[in-house]
This record gives C-alpha cells, sequence and structure tokens, in this order.
C-alpha cells in the first residue's frame, strides 16, 4: 500500500520586480553624473584660478620670444613655448587651449611675451594675433641704395629682394619701367617675423604714390615749370638735399623754379654727386662740375632725368608750393641756413663773406 506524500512547496524564490532594479541602476548613473559634474566643476575652477596667475620665465627671463609656424599643433606649441623659458603646466596649458574653444583660433606670427604673463594672458595673445612687431625706418634723403642696405641688414625680413637688379625688383612690384630712386616714401614700416622685404617696398611704393598725387592735386595754381608728377618728384628730392633747415625749403623751390624758367643751369651740387655714385669720396672737386654726366646740372639743362633720393612730405610740398621771390641763388651760411640773392653780384659777395667765415674757423 503506497502512502501518500505531501506536496512540497515550491522552493524557489520569487522573481523581485525588473522596476526596482532600473530604479537602482538609474540612481546610479546619476550619482556618477553627479560625481563627474563635480569633478569637472572642480577641475575647471582650479583650471580658471591657474590661469589667472602669471608663470615665471627661465632663468628669470625678462622677454620670451615665440614663433609660430602655420600648421603647429596646439601640443608642439605649448611644448616648444616651454622649451623658450615659459616655465608653465604643459597639460594644463593645453587642456586650457582646448576648454577655452580657442584652440583653432591660434594664429602663426612672432610673438613676444614679459614676466607677467598668465597662461590665460598666454591663450589670448596667440589667438588675437597680437604678434611683436618689428620695423625698419626709411630715412628722408637716402638714395634706393642705401635704402637696400637698411633692408639686408634687417635679419627679421625675408630677403626676398637680395640678388635681384632694382629693374626687377621694380617689375616685381608691378612698376613697370618706373626707376626706382626717390618712388619709395620714406616712414617708419612695421612688419611681422619673416615678412618679405618686398611687402614693405611694396607698401613704400604704393605711400610714395599716393603721397606725390595727393600734393600734385594741391600745387599751387600756374605753375609752368613742372610738367607732370614725376618732375615734381625729382625736384622734390633736390630740395631734400638741398635743404639744411626747414624754414629754406621754400624759398630753395623758388630758386630752382626761378633757374628753370628761365633756362638756367640748376647748378647743384647733389645731383653731381649722385652721378659720382659709389666712385665720390666726399671731395666734390672742380673736375667733377665739368664731368658730363645725365645728373650734371652743371653741364645740362633742365631737371636731371631721375629723383637722386627719397624726399620727405614737406620737400613734396615745397616743390609744388615755392616762394614767390626772384631769387636765383643761394649759398650756405655755416649754420644749415642759407643766404638767397637776386643777382650774381650779391650772390658773389655772399660767397665771399659766408665761405671766408667757414675757412677762417
Amino acid at each position: 500500500m503506497k502512502l501518500d506524500h505531501k506536496r512540497k512547496p515550491n522552493s524557489r524564490k520569487p522573481i523581485k520586480s525588473s522596476k526596482s532594479s532600473k530604479v537602482s541602476q538609474r540612481g546610479y548613473l546619476i550619482n556618477l553624473f553627479l560625481l563627474g559634474l563635480l569633478l569637472g566643476c572642480a577641475l575647471m575652477a582650479s583650471l580658471a584660478y591657474w590661469s589667472q596667475n602669471p608663470v615665471e620665465h627661465e632663468n628669470h627671463k625678462n622677454i620670451i620670444e615665440l614663433d609660430i609656424e602655420p600648421g603647429q599643433s596646439v601640443r608642439q606649441i605649448v611644448s616648444q613655448s616651454v622649451h623658450e623659458g615659459f616655465l608653465v603646466n604643459e597639460e594644463m596649458q593645453y587642456l586650457l587651449f582646448k576648454f577655452s574653444g580657442l584652440s583653432r583660433d591660434i594664429k602663426a606670427g612672432s610673438y613676444e611675451f614679459g614676466p607677467q604673463v598668465s597662461p590665460w594672458d598666454f591663450v589670448q595673445k596667440v589667438t588675437r594675433g597680437d604678434e611683436t612687431l618689428k620695423s625698419i625706418t626709411f630715412i628722408e634723403g637716402w638714395n634706393f641704395r642705401q635704402l637696400r642696405n637698411a633692408l639686408n641688414k634687417t635679419p627679421e625680413l625675408k630677403h626676398d629682394s637680395m640678388g635681384l637688379s632694382d629693374q626687377e625688383i621694380m617689375a616685381r612690384l608691378g612698376a613697370g619701367n618706373v626707376p626706382a630712386e626717390g618712388h619709395f616714401f620714406p616712414d617708419t614700416y612695421t612688419f611681422g617675423h619673416n615678412t618679405s622685404d618686398l611687402k614693405v617696398l611694396a607698401r613704400a611704393y604704393k605711400s610714395m604714390n599716393k603721397r606725390l598725387a595727393q600734393a600734385w592735386e594741391q600745387q599751387e595754381p600756374n605753375l609752368k615749370v613742372l610738367p607732370d608728377p614725376e618732375s615734381a618728384l625729382i625736384l622734390a628730392s633736390i630740395i631734400e638735399k638741398e635743404t639744411g633747415q626747414a624754414k629754406d625749403r621754400d624759398m630753395i623751390s623758388s630758386v630752382f623754379h626761378n633757374r628753370l624758367a628761365i633756362n638756367m643751369p640748376l647748378q647743384t651740387d647733389p645731383t653731381v654727386i649722385y652721378g659720382l655714385g659709389e666712385n665720390f669720396n666726399g671731395n666734390l672737386t672742380k673736375q667733377d662740375l665739368k664731368t658730363d654726366h645725365p645728373w650734371n646740372t652743371y653741364t645740362r639743362l633742365g631737371l636731371p632725368p631721375t629723383p637722386i633720393c627719397m624726399p620727405g612730405k614737406m620737400a613734396l610740398f615745397a616743390a609744388l608750393h615755392p616762394a614767390k621771390s626772384q631769387a636765383l641763388y643761394f649759398v650756405a651760411k655755416g649754420d644749415g641756413s642759407s643766404q638767397f640773392s637776386e643777382t650774381l653780384q650779391a650772390h658773389n659777395a655772399a660767397v665771399d663773406r659766408y665761405q671766408r667765415n667757414l675757412r677762417d674757423k
């Protein structure tokens, strides 16, 4: 006879609801997110505080120079700055660029950083493109040979003009057959590191064209001896070289206007000296005055074929605004000023007086 056994209760545990599991997982993710957010805020706050403090330079350098080339990465730029002596934490500086959203705004160029530059100053400087500009000054009265020499001695420039003839330079500037002499305005020109010297010349050439055009438009009415702007530029270059004191410019211009009007030789020494070129030894002789060449205004009438130097703004103005006078002569008085005369007799007396005084000193 079989015995009845009681059915054992189901030993399996009841399955928990999936809803409570999802709630628990969601809470974990929220907590993880909040923790990440908190850490991120802490990192950003720490980065912000760090970025505002000036960074010391290696060996207490006063100035750090940094050249950023096109295509350099942020890490390369930061590493290069440290190599140059900017004692910054590379990883922090890199993160500062990335978190600021400015890493794509970095501009190639030449930069200088003083001793009180902070990491944030560094970021702003290179993303704004606040380059450290160099400068070159072309002096009033320089000839083109002197100008080229100054360009060649400026190491921050890229010397694309070196080895080119004067005519080739003008062709590169789109000036055609215009002579190089006198066609560049004397001024101070700024440029970034490794700028082509042809770009500097182009700016000076454009500036002279603009100023000459303006001077020509504003000239004194009824000037008969200057047929075109080029002749005004040539005369202005002579005035520039002959002027010892600014107050004499318009009178020197008047003498040359008066001579040109009566077809009298200009007889000005600076043109003769220019024609001698590098052969001039500093002593102008009577033989030099007799030796004919295109710039010898003792042997040839009228203006020379080209300017003899770079005239400045005031010389351009004087060439087109001569004083109203009958003067045909002038002589240096020894103090930078000149004595003007209407007759040869008065001029000879002035020469005897002032030149004798110079010899006696």
